[in-house]
Order: C-alpha cells, then structure tokens, then sequence
C-alpha cells in the first residue's frame, strides 16, 4: 500500500518533514496505508460525497480518503509542520484536496464542502469529545454530515455505544443515540501508532437519523445530562434539584422515580423529562 498514490511511505515523511507526533496537539500518527484505507471503507461508498478530515497529520488517513474514492477532502489541520507533506499529497491529487492550517473548532465546514458530506477522522485525542458532541448536538437537525467515522480511545468509543445500566453509559451515548445509529467497526492496538499510546483505540461508525428518536430540545437535553451525569451515583431528585425547584414532581409526571440514578434512565426518558423542563411545570 506504501505505492497506493505514488508518494512516499508514511515514515519517510515523517523523517524528511520532521513530524514528530506532539502530545501537545494529542497527534499520535498511523503510518500502516492498509490500516488507513481499511478506516476509510468504514464510511462507506465515498465517491459522491465530500469528507472533512480533522487532524490528518502527515496525511496517511487523506491518502486512504483519496484512494477510496472520495469526491473532495478538506483536511483541517493545526499543525503548520503538517502543511507541506499535505500539499505532495495535494498536487498527487489534483483538485481533490484541500488544505486547512486551522483550528477545527474554528471553522464552519460548509464554507468549504458540498453535500452529501460524511466526516472520518482519527480525531486529535485533546479535542475529540468536543467536536463529537458539536456535531450531535446543532440546533437543526438533520446536521451538515450524512455520517461521522471517527477514531477515538476505546474507552471513549465504548461511552458512546453504551446501554442504561452499564458504567460506559452517560452523556455521550445519550447525545449519539438519540440522533444517530451508533455502532464500533473496527479495533486498534496501541502499537499501531507512532508513538504508541498508553491505550487501545477504536473507530465508531455514526449515522445520522433523518429525525431524532425522541422530541427534544438539543441544548436542554446537554444541560439536562450534564447535569445528571456530573454526580452519577446521586439520586436525581439530588442530582438535578438545582434545575428546578419541583423536579421531584417533574420526574413522577415522565414515569422517572425521584430515587433512579442517571445510568438507570434510557434516551426516550431522559428526552421526555427535558421536554418537562423546558414545559416548566409538573404535567
């Protein structure tokens, strides 16, 4: 796979642009190509859709993105060292790349990409949660992606697939599911990055549902489980006092008992009692 494109292997750029992954900017690099494309066919058929990539370092997972078909990449990328062994890749592909040394959390994606859009990225791990729940959570939905293929640590991936009554459910699997159908393809060893972190990695799959399960208002709904979630052994009436002065009457009127614990409520509750709160009293 080292000749999918032409270009050099990934660890011969590394060494000639001086990439050395930064803990700073949470890089930690993939340098397999059969890795890097195998990531990319977990988004499915690419060749009608634009991809934005956040974070592609020096580009293993762009060339993947590229060879698999994909319309158009915009490959957003912090790191000004990143740029010129984006740019070969670039000029490898005429036209079908783009480069962006900027702050993901900055950008607005459609100012660049056309739809049908679908994002796959091995996300940065400092700045990955964030963005994950930015793309679940915009106040339209359906959202600017058809779908998100997105690397994280295991146990990261294992929070946004997780069931009421495991100790990985929480927020995040609440803010997935309730729009999304979310599931783990693929596994990662630590050892197949450079440097090799401390933990396993994994890529989860998200597809965005053409309405969420469940009527709710997006920014109640992160308030509501933030809170919730931020003393999880508490029992809710404790936990979520502060967020109304009759929440005890609020959670018996959504079939929820006073005395439950976050991890013990499903998304169509939780989605039911936000629907309460922004009601404002006991129904």
């Amino acid at each position: 796979m080292s000749t999918i494109d032409g270009l050099p292997p990934l660890r011969e750029v590394i060494a000639t642009h001086g990439l050395s992954a930064k803990k700073s900017l949470g890089q930690n690099f993939l340098l397999d190509l059969n890795l890097t494309a195998k990531i990319a066919r977990q988004a499915g058929d690419l060749a009608g859709c634009d991809v934005l990539e956040v974070g592609p370092g020096p580009g293993g997972l762009t060339r993947g993105l590229l060879a698999e078909g994909a319309r158009h990449v915009l490959a957003v990328e912090k790191d000004p060292r990143a740029m010129a062994p984006l740019a070969e890749i670039a000029a490898a592909w005429p036209g079908r790349l783009d480069v962006l040394n900027a702050d993901a959390l900055a950008i607005d994606p459609l100012a660049h990409l056309t739809p049908p859009i679908k994002v796959v990225a091995n996300l940065p791990y400092n700045i990955g949660t964030e963005l994950l729940v930015r793309w679940l959570t915009p106040p339209d939905w359906p959202p600017f992606w058809q779908s998100l293929t997105l690397m994280f640590q295991r146990e990261v991936a294992e929070r946004i697939v997780a069931q009421p009554g495991s100790k990985a459910y929480g927020r995040l699997a609440i803010l997935a599911q309730w729009r999304c159908d979310a599931r783990i393809v693929m596994d990662l060893p630590p050892e197949a990055f450079t440097p090799p972190p401390k933990v396993r990695s994994a890529v989860v799959h998200l597809t965005a549902l053409p309405a969420p399960r469940f009527a709710a208002n997006a920014a109640t709904l992160q308030r509501l489980t933030a809170t919730a979630f931020q003393q999880r052994r508490k029992m809710l009436r404790a936990s979520l006092r502060k967020l109304h002065p009759q929440i005890e009457s609020l959670l018996e009127s959504v079939d929820i008992k006073p005395t439950s614990r976050a991890e013990e409520i499903d998304v169509a509750h939780f989605c039911a009692l936000a629907r309460a709160l922004d009601a404002g009293s006991p129904r």
